[in-house]
């Protein structure tokens, strides 16, 4: 009789454990699918009369340009989170584009910011910007890389940024030597990959020099060459890159008159949309988004 007992409890053991069993497995259905990615944030910083542009994916960051001295971009930087850059990159030694390095000292010394490497590019034009923004970096002994056509800088997992401009064997100074990047995500979709194009400073002569050296310099976002100025954002450029958006780093009432309205209505004419054009002077810091196999959104 106890052999028979013994069978019958064993039987519902085993019956029970094999419900269990069945049911864990439910819960824990593994579908395949995997975490939802990361965007790719591009953040155009609202620095006055001048241009900064803050890259963010997966908890790392990167500055393409630092706007102007006393615009308060570490002040900016601490609001939103960063205590860490993976590098700043100064497209080209004037002010409003380097200015804001030259005052990240503060916070460097005190441990509030970290910045793994300074990016710069060809420019022949030396003086007070220039020398204050390698004072900085000799200060807080941050490696600095010389940037030229052809070379790629990675940012966090998944975003290339190639080099197009300048190129080694030409001497160019001030805005002409701005460093032109252009963006996409590694590894995207065919037919899906979003592109931004990065161009600083760059005159009309610099963008007909990179047409005749890029074939395809098709963009979803542009940065806006020169905050709008006259000088840059020459139609062929602008009808070859053929952007859904442009973004213009500039500030309110300045004394230059940027953007210029002929170069406002250029943008309109190839962007198809005046909702297209952003302006940090009218929409003061604005985001886009780029996700992987999706695109370019506007969150």
């Amino acid at each position: 009789m106890n052999r028979w007992i013994f069978m019958w409890v064993l039987l519902c053991a085993v019956l029970w454990s094999a419900f269990f069993g069945v049911l864990l497995t439910a819960c824990s259905y593994d579908s395949g699918w995997g975490e939802e990615p990361e965007p790719l944030r591009i953040t155009f910083l609202d620095v006055g009369q001048g241009l900064a542009v803050l890259l963010e994916h997966d908890g790392h960051f990167a500055l393409y340009d630092t706007g102007p001295d006393s615009a308060g971009l570490s002040d900016s930087l601490a609001g939103r989170g960063v205590k860490a850059l993976d590098w700043v990159l100064v497209s080209h030694f004037h002010r409003d584009h380097g200015g804001g390095f030259m005052e990240m000292g503060a916070a460097l010394k005190s441990g509030k910011l970290q910045v793994g490497r300074l990016l710069v590019g060809l420019d022949t034009a030396v003086g007070f910007v220039s020398d204050s923004v390698f004072k900085v970096a000799r200060r807080y002994k941050i490696p600095v890389d010389t940037l030229e056509r052809g070379d790629t800088v990675y940012f966090a997992d998944g975003f290339r940024l190639e080099c197009l401009w300048p190129v080694s064997y030409g001497r160019f100074g001030e805005n002409r030597a701005s460093v032109v990047l252009m963006g996409s995500m590694v590894g995207a979709q065919a037919g899906r990959e979003s592109v931004i194009l990065l161009t600083g400073d760059l005159d009309t002569v610099g963008e007909k020099r990179l047409m005749e050296l890029s074939r395809d310099l098709s963009a979803d976002l542009l940065q806006v060459g020169h905050h709008g100025s006259a000088g840059s954002s020459g139609l062929q450029f602008l009808s070859r890159v053929a952007p859904r958006y442009a973004a213009i780093g500039v500030g309110k009432n300045n004394r230059y008159g940027h953007p210029k309205d002929e170069v406002v209505n250029k943008l309109r004419i190839v962007t198809g949309d005046s909702s297209a054009v952003y302006r940090t002077d009218l929409h003061g810091s604005f985001s886009f988004e780029m996700w992987p196999g999706v695109g370019l959104v506007v969150p």
